[in-house]
């Protein structure tokens, strides 16, 4: 057998380089991040061959004395930890000291350093972990570190190496990922030296509209949460900009990027009630606490942490982002201010051009071309098209008949004056919140119904142009809301049948009728057993009442003998209120009047979620007034 011995330090090192280094953009992640921690302002990457031939890194930070440039290429040398309390609260995002070291072991690398209060900069150069004597060198205030040859030393690992469009990929995302954080910052990416990211200093908000595009600006909502040392700030992206892989999903610990098992769960969480069970969400949050707080020395790599509180941090990611998607309601306009955005502003439009729902929080529409021209359009207000009050009060009747008769009670709620209500006083009726402001011409936000097409979807016309709401998503997510409300406050109003429905049942259908028949009344279902094959539906919620009550009972009890009662009323309350809603929702083909379509358009307006229906399938869209002009080129 062989005798122990020390490994040589440069073995040390490529050993180190293969956890650390796994490929270029590992290597760049460490550039970027030393850089970062000198304070930069100023940050330019070059990149030859995806990364595999050259890696430059050029910042203007506070520089390395010439005396600790051959330190900066030792292993586990650094001048951000010094003891075991600083390994407790980093608050850099290097610490280990191992990083330059394990490059420098792989590759033809040279560190050139200017410190501000020097008269002129040094320069190192480290062939194959062999490092060479100190020079004089020029250079401006800051280092740059030059990585040439990555693992031209190492055949075996340099075999493992993908294309170099792969290779380039994953150093174009790590160099984004790492921009994304800090906006202060500028950055510079250039590749077979050509520019690819030109990003100057700017606001967090125009950082994600630069990186993230445009479109996840349109369906972010921002968010900006804080409880104790706790603090979350950054942007959720709405369910309907939902994705099919976790590839815009942005997660930062105290500006470092990480993929959190606690964070992931909790925002998956967050998102339950609205998104479609086989989309992902998008966002970019930006999470703070105490360095102390959490562990960022369980991971070669540093992409994983481990929180010590990390049941008050799921608790506090949780309720901040679902609190920010419950704030949402059908017809709301973007919030999202860009740089090129005039929210102060209010331009005079053309003819069919797009006018901002909410004029303080809409982005102002791009000029028309200057060839286009038309007569402006004279001011007017909207009204509701002119219904005989006979036909009105029929319509609005089978409505209120259909939603349960609130219609007087949301009315009240609306015009009563905001407040906070105390812990003895009842509380508001299920899911309605205060009504949208309206335009100063009267428009609600979702505007007034036009027609019924084909039984399915309501044409809709608001301030901005064309609505198209599927009533049945819609009106399916009003009753989860209302459903999941009344049960969180006591318990769901009952209605009972005139009629009482039978129906054929098994034993174990019975059985758990008679097990759990007066715990099931909770949930708005009185069920009587009739025989040993035989249940009767007394009572169904009163907002479902119009609903098939033999579908509903057979999901309830279903639920039920599966899972138990108080599981269902726990755990799995909402997977069982949503199907309650999707029984009782109205259904394909129902024709409905123009009262009844208004109404529920502004009962849409008024419930939170309502832009998604129960599965994350969105209820309504918009087509503006510029989307319809290009679609017949008007002004082209």
């Amino acid at each position: 057998m062989k005798r122990i011995q020390r490994l040589p330090d440069h073995l040390v090192n490529q050993i180190a380089a293969g956890e650390v280094v796994e490929r270029p953009a590992s290597a760049l992640k460490e550039m970027l991040e030393n850089s970062l921690d000198a304070g930069a302002s100023k940050i330019s990457v070059d990149l030859a061959q995806g990364g595999i031939k050259l890696i430059r890194v050029t910042d203007n930070g506070s520089g390395i004395a010439a005396e600790d440039l051959p330190l900066a290429l030792d292993r586990h040398a650094t001048s951000k930890i010094a003891s075991l309390d600083d390994l407790e609260s980093v608050a850099t995002l290097g610490f280990r000291g191992e990083g330059l070291a394990s490059v420098a072991s792989v590759s033809r690398l040279t560190l050139t350093s200017r410190p501000h209060d020097a008269e002129h900069a040094h320069q190192i150069i480290a062939i194959d972990g062999t490092l060479h004597p100190v020079e004089p060198a020029a250079h401006p205030h800051g280092t740059s570190v030059e990585v040439v040859d990555l693992y031209f030393n190492t055949p075996a690992r340099r075999k493992f190496l993908k294309s170099e469009n792969t290779e380039y990929a994953h150093c174009e995302a790590t160099f984004e990922r790492i921009a994304l954080a800090h906006p202060e910052v500028e950055f510079l990416l250039r590749h077979n030296g050509k520019v690819i990211w030109r990003l100057p200093a700017q606001s967090a908000e125009d950082r994600v509209a630069a990186l993230l595009g445009k479109d996840f600006v349109a369906a972010a909502i921002p968010l900006q949460s804080q409880a104790g040392p706790l603090a979350l700030t950054g942007f959720v992206a709405s369910p309907t900009y939902s994705k099919a892989s976790r590839d815009a999903q942005y997660f930062y610990v105290n500006g470092r990027f990480v993929r959190d098992k606690t964070a992931q769960h909790a925002l998956r969480q967050a998102y339950r009630d609205v998104l479609h069970h086989d989309r992902h969400p998008a966002y970019a949050l930006f999470f703070t606490l105490e360095p102390s707080g959490v562990d960022v020395n369980v991971h070669p790599t540093k992409i994983e942490v481990r929180f010590r509180e990390s049941q008050a941090v799921h608790q506090f990611l949780f309720h901040s982002v679902h609190k920010a998607l419950a704030g949402t309601s059908a017809g709301a306009a973007p919030t999202v201010q860009v740089e090129d955005s005039t929210p102060d502003a209010a331009p005079a439009l053309s003819r069919g051009e797009s006018a901002p729902l909410f004029g303080n929080n809409s982005t102002a529409p791009a000029a028309r071309p200057a060839s286009f021209s038309a007569p402006a359009a004279q001011p007017f207000r909207y009204q509701q098209q002119a219904i005989p009050l006979n036909v009105a009060r029929e319509a609005v009747g089978v409505y209120d008949k259909l939603f349960g008769g609130l219609r007087e009670e949301e009315r009240a709620l609306s015009h009563a004056e905001p407040t906070m209500p105390s812990p003895a006083a009842p509380l508001p009726h299920p899911a309605v919140l205060a009504m949208p402001a309206h335009d100063e011409d009267g428009i609600p936000p979702l505007g007034f119904a036009l027609a019924q097409l084909h039984g399915v979807y309501i044409l809709s016309q608001c301030a901005e142009g064309l609505i198209l709401v599927d009533m049945h998503a819609a009106h399916e997510r009003i009753v989860y809301e209302r459903l999941k409300t009344a049960l969180e406050t006591d318990s769901i109003p009952l209605q009972p049948l005139l009629l009482p429905v039978s129906f054929a049942a098994d034993r174990m259908e019975v059985a758990t009728a008679h097990g759990h028949g007066e715990e099931m009344k909770k949930l708005g279902v009185e069920l009587a057993p009739l025989s040993p094959t035989q249940i009767a539906v007394r009572g169904v919620p009163v907002w479902l009442k119009d609903g098939d009550p033999v579908e509903l009972a057979r999901a309830v009890l279903k639920d039920v003998r599966e899972f138990g009662l108080t599981q269902v009323l726990t755990e799995r309350r909402n997977e069982l209120l949503a199907t309650m809603a999707c029984h009782g929702a109205v259904r394909a083909n129902r024709q409905l009047t123009l009262p009844e379509m208004n109404a529920l358009l502004r009962d849409m307006e008024a419930t939170e979620r309502s832009g998604q229906c129960n599965h994350g399938r969105p209820t309504w869209t918009r087509l503006t007034m510029r989307d319809l002009d290009k679609l017949f080129m008007r002004g082209q």
